[in-house]
């Protein structure tokens, strides 16, 4: 970098402070020249909508290619207070330190580089005299050519561990949601974001507000994203664009939601930071990174563990909120080999879950920890003929295990989770084949209907979802339903029907019966109900064993199962 583009650089500073009335925005244009003087084919984009939404004053790009970020503060502004998260800064400063790979913040005269949330470098080009004018500080200029030339010569980070991996993309992903956030502000109603909001409200969750949406969808896409780099070919680039194809089909509606979203519709305003998650999967050591997904890791499920840590750093708040923490593994083994037990023994059916005509329903599935356990306990009967064993995936497995989940970010990790279960098993997939794990409500009667193209995507997945609901003989309906009472979120007319026979000749004046395990504990019953026969097997909040105003609830469940089982580890104590 020659040292005129300097010289030049601080005249237009000088010029623009003389007028007296120069803000942050006035100072861009010079400092944009500057930037894509540093090299050849450098492009520093200064996009005003973005801007406005929350991104990074500046993208760089060399040839397209995304290098990183500038933002921008103005003349004279204290720059400790932004990294300490003071008014007025808030916490910018912590999104872009977490999510931003590397950057560069800069008051125009101080330029500070960080690489992976840490300071590399920092340095000063000139500063204000006492009358208000930019004087050059010696040796100012080489400190900062050093500076932005190390910045463009950065490489791409690259991940080693599933850890380090799933707390980079939290902070991306944070990026995102808070992007989509401010993008509704300023877009029109019938706006892409806008649309999808829609399509959910109409078809899955009516009451979902934007700030719940933002959350759902930037979630999406990070673990849309994941799955789509872990099966892309290893010699092809991968894109954006290119994975809604490397999507396993086994999951029809994340390939369409991918094919619609990540294409030229996407609003600029996000479709930036969405990339940046490209890049760091495309960079990421992935062979390194899936052996943390292996056998022989102890009791951690690693995929779970994966979306542990993710929400860990991405909101720990709606971590606690959710109930989102592993299902200990010795309790979902210990009902898993209790209901196969129960099966050979009580109904009839020697090989228990292996059974061809077993259908079972894991109804608020999760990340699909009791259905990972149910597959594994009967692929050990396969254990001396494997041969058989494909045939059987084919036949007999994968059109009776059913999983239902109503989450965005869960879905996606259950159907990977399977998916790469039946992948180490040896079995491969066909065209046409899908995962029984479906984005439905299952405490709403039936799909919502909808014109909207979007909607009816979701349509299409919660009536195939609402058929194996009403009408398939589902034997087994276990699983760990959420515990909590989420507000307005399940309390939709058929449900609350249903919950009628809980509180039948109850005169309390307050009913502790809306958790929702409590729903889920009344569909489950409903459900078996409808069979003929059946076992549900559920994890649950002790609450309901001698609760005064739950002993209409006992007495239903004891008038419809003939047996009952409850090991209490007293969960709420």
């Amino acid at each position: 970098m020659a040292t005129s583009e300097f010289v030049i650089y601080l005249g237009e500073l000088s010029q623009n402070l003389k007028h007296g009335d120069a803000t942050e925005h006035t100072h861009r244009p010079a400092l944009k020249a500057l930037l894509e003087s540093i090299g050849k084919d450098i492009v520093a984009t200064n996009e005003p909508t973005r801007i406005l939404c929350g991104a990074p004053d500046f993208n760089i790009t060399r040839s397209k290619v995304p290098l990183g970020h500038v933002e921008t503060k103005d003349i004279g502004e204290n720059l400790d207070l932004m990294e300490r998260g003071k008014p007025p800064y808030g916490e910018q400063f912590g999104r872009y330190r977490d999510g931003l790979p590397n950057w560069i913040l800069t008051d125009y005269l101080e330029f500070r580089w960080y690489v992976n949330g840490e300071r590399r470098l920092t340095a000063r080009l000139a500063e204000l005299d006492g009358k208000g004018k930019v004087k050059a500080i010696p040796g100012g200029e080489e400190a900062v050519a050093e500076l932005l030339g190390a910045f463009l010569q950065q490489k791409a980070l690259t991940i080693g561990t599933a850890k380090d991996l799933a707390q980079r993309m939290a902070g991306m992903t944070r990026i995102i949601r808070d992007l989509i956030i401010k993008t509704f502000e300023h877009e029109v109603e019938k706006g892409f974001l806008h649309n999808w909001l829609a399509a959910f409200r109409e078809t899955l969750i009516p009451d979902l507000d934007e700030k719940q949406f933002a959350d759902m969808f930037a979630q999406t896409l990070a673990y849309g994203l994941f799955a789509a780099r872990i099966h892309a070919p290893p010699k092809e680039e991968f894109t954006r664009k290119s994975a809604a194809y490397c999507i396993p089909k086994t999951n029809p509606f994340l390939r369409k939601l991918f094919s619609e979203i990540a294409g030229v519709d996407m609003p600029e305003t996000i479709a930036w930071a969405v990339d940046d998650i490209v890049e760091l999967l495309k960079h990421a050591d992935m062979f390194s990174v899936l052996k943390d997904f292996g056998k022989g890791k102890g009791k951690e499920d690693p995929v779970v563990h994966f979306y542990e840590t993710f929400l860990a750093a991405y909101d720990p708040k709606m971590r606690q909120l959710r109930g989102v923490f592993t299902t200990p593994e010795p309790a979902v083994g210990y009902i898993v080999r209790s209901i196969d037990y129960l099966l050979r023994t009580r109904f009839n059916r020697p090989k228990g879950l292996a059974d061809e005509n077993t259908l079972v329903l894991d109804p608020a599935t999760g990340t699909a920890t009791f259905l990972y356990f149910v597959m594994s306990l009967i692929y050990q009967r396969f254990a001396r003929q494997k041969g058989a064993w494909d045939g059987y995936v084919e036949k007999h497995l994968l059109n009776r295990i059913f999983g239902f989940e109503l989450l965005m970010a869960p879905y996606a990790i259950a159907h990977l989770k399977l998916g790469l279960l039946l992948q180490e098993t040896g079995y491969t997939f066909g065209s046409d084949q899908r995962l029984g794990v479906y984005l439905t409500n299952t405490l709403e009667e039936a799909a919502r209907k909808s014109e909207h193209l979007i909607a009816n995507w979701i349509s299409e997945e919660a009536n195939a979802a609402a058929k194996i609901k009403r009408d398939d003989p589902i034997v087994v309906v276990l699983g760990n339903p959420p515990y909590s009472n989420f507000g307005q979120m399940n309390r939709g007319e058929w449900i609350l029907r249903l919950l009628r026979d809980y509180k039948k000749d109850l005169n309390e004046t307050k009913l502790n019966l809306d958790d929702d395990f409590i729903k889920f504990i009344r569909f489950a019953q409903w459900r078996i109900e409808r069979s003929g026969e059946g076992i549900v097997g559920f994890i649950t909040s002790n609450t309901y064993l001698d609760g005064l105003t739950h002993r209409r609830m006992r007495e239903c469940l004891l008038t419809a199962f003939n047996e009952i089982y409850v090991l209490n580890l007293h969960g709420s104590s």
